[in-house]
């Protein structure tokens, strides 16, 4: 997994752009929690999809930007929390347990 960090939250709007062109997925992480480490390393065993960008939230350092992206892409924060974004949307989200590579593969369409 290649992560990009997400550590500004000015990059909310140019991932939203971008989506338009390709999916954004943002992973958001509590570096404190055991089941987010849990969700994180099942992603980072899989081989991540091509044309598909992967962000990565650190929501201990980064509290404010969750609470951006949930207002900008109108869903309930969660941790951890996956979102994927297509044409400036978050058309899935998932958290805890249910964050898997196959399904964001599947939703987005790769």
């Amino acid at each position: 997994m290649n992560w990009i960090p997400l550590n500004d939250e000015a990059e909310l709007s140019a991932i939203a752009h971008r989506s338009s062109e390709r999916p954004q997925v943002i992973f958001k992480h509590s570096t404190s929690c055991s089941i987010s480490s849990m969700a994180k390393n099942r992603l980072e065993r899989g081989d991540a999809p091509e044309g598909v960008d992967f962000y990565y939230l650190d929501l201990i350092a980064y509290r404010n930007i969750s609470g951006k992206i949930a207002s900008d892409f109108d869903v309930e924060h969660e941790s951890p929390q996956v979102l994927l974004i297509k044409d400036g949307k978050c058309i899935y989200d998932e958290s805890h347990s249910g964050i898997t590579l196959d399904e964001i593969k599947e939703q987005a369409g790769v």
